[in-house]
């Protein structure tokens, strides 16, 4: 039965970091007006009563990882540092002029590229800039990306020091022939020192990501990586699906062989079995890809029903407004996406002409609305409903009669005025938001956009 469902669901699918996703963005109806309305607008709605939340892109790394499909400029030429800081700086000084009242930020979070490329005191001027423009929230919750090969115990001080309670260290996979083939090699010892150094140091999340469908990644090596994990005792983790998708990663991703490359069936089995271990070492799955101890703030919210999901993956509060600084970074009013440059240089251009760095963005529709929320649901509660009118839109009996078909199969339950995901549909999450998708629908890809679902 497993090996027929996945032969039958696995096919290309977005990720739903957003809805609609970026691929479906009406660009052309996108203006740079547009954004600074929706963002004025969004602040007023949201501040006072929650806060707002900042992504921060920090691209620079000193070699490539050929698993990795961020926005990255491979250098080890750290005097682009300070430039950089001061341009993300800038960058939040003009949105702040939009502003009659001071940002209160409840969340931030530095991703990359490798954040701890970055050193110490560049950090705390990040930080520092921030928050000489804007009033930290006291329920605050502030996270970054760590690479366990050059995350010093001074890094997890400082940012300790400047607010941060919760990191993640990239783990992907043990194995030394896996490691070499994606150009990540680091040995348990450097994860297990930045781990203990954390918890030492008091940080209350720590999080491990680990990566299944590598080239070369056995059962045993899964396994092994589980093991050695579960000796660190991560609060959370992140078990993603290798995403193999070299016609948007270039060269970065052919490194090896496509027949090196765990698929269908196999890939599965790396799933199950990596699953079943972290569940019998007392992980809970929440949302899709991602396990917690029951101690963690993720679970806590998953539990309560709060658990969000945006660009920065997934959170346990949501705040309506999220604004990207940095190169390639995405904002979100919640009625609309803005998108910074993605090119380096004309990410500084824009700036020093006194301009947000933003090239492109969609307005949010009403229909996109109600169908977001039904995805956010699926991807953070694991069930939507549409029993009240703000809810339900006119496509919903030809999406059931599409979702028919995956309750024959045991992957969900339709229910009166819903769905629910089974335990053996939350490998298919992805395959039922997009039943939802009304924009994938209207218009299927006619070249190769997306990763495989399973």
């Amino acid at each position: 039965m497993k090996n027929t469902l996945i032969q039958k669901y696995n096919v290309p699918g977005p990720r739903y970091t957003s809805y609609p996703t970026v691929p479906y963005w009406n660009e052309a109806e996108f203006t740079y007006q547009d954004w600074v309305d929706s963002f004025k607008k969004s602040f007023k709605e949201s501040n006072t009563k929650e806060g707002i939340s900042l992504y921060i892109h920090l691209p620079f790394c000193e070699s490539m990882c050929t698993f990795c499909g961020c926005n990255k400029r491979i250098t080890k030429n750290h005097e682009v540092e300070s430039p950089y800081i001061q341009a993300v700086l800038k960058e939040w000084r003009l949105y702040c002029k939009l502003l009659d009242e001071k940002p209160i930020i409840k969340e931030i979070h530095l991703g990359g590229g490798t954040p701890t490329f970055f050193s110490t005191k560049n950090l705390e001027d990040l930080i520092n800039g921030i928050f000489a423009y804007a009033i930290k929230a006291e329920d605050h919750e502030f996270s970054f990306e760590g690479h366990p090969n050059n995350t010093t115990y001074a890094h997890l001080q400082k940012l300790y020091d400047l607010g941060f309670r919760r990191v993640s260290f990239g783990v992907q996979d043990y194995a030394e022939k896996v490691q070499k083939a994606i150009h990540r090699e680091q040995p348990f010892h450097n994860v297990a020192k930045v781990t203990f150094w954390a918890k030492e140091i008091g940080y209350t999340s720590i999080g491990h990501d680990i990566i299944f469908g590598l080239p070369f990644q056995t059962i045993e090596n899964v396994v092994d990586t589980i093991e050695k994990t579960k000796s660190l005792q991560p609060d959370r983790l992140a078990f993603y699906s290798y995403a193999h998708v070299p016609w948007i990663k270039g060269n970065g991703q052919r490194g090896f062989k496509d027949e090196d490359i765990p698929k269908d069936q196999e890939k599965r089995i790396l799933y199950q079995v990596g699953k079943e271990l972290l569940q019998k070492n007392g992980y809970i799955e929440i949302g899709m890809d991602h396990f917690a101890l029951p101690t963690d703030s993720l679970y806590q919210s998953f539990k309560n029903g709060e658990l969000h999901r945006n660009f920065m993956g997934y959170s346990s509060s949501k705040t309506q407004l999220m604004i990207g600084l940095g190169v390639s970074s995405i904002s979100d009013s919640w009625y609309s996406f803005a998108q910074n440059e993605k090119n380096l240089d004309d990410y500084y251009q824009l700036l020093e002409w006194d301009k947000l760095p933003v090239f492109r963005g969609h307005l949010l529709t009403a229909e996109d609305l109600i169908v977001r929320k039904h995805i956010l649901n699926l991807m953070c509660q694991f069930e939507t409903y549409w029993d009240t009118k703000d809810s339900y839109f006119e496509e919903i009996p030809e999406i059931l009669e599409q979702l028919s078909e995956m309750d024959n199969d045991g992957i969900l339950i339709i229910k009166e005025n819903g769905i629910q995901v089974t335990d053996l549909g939350k490998a298919y999450v992805r395959n039922i938001c997009m039943a939802f998708d009304l924009h994938l629908k209207r218009k299927a890809p006619e070249t190769a956009l997306f990763s495989m679902t399973v």
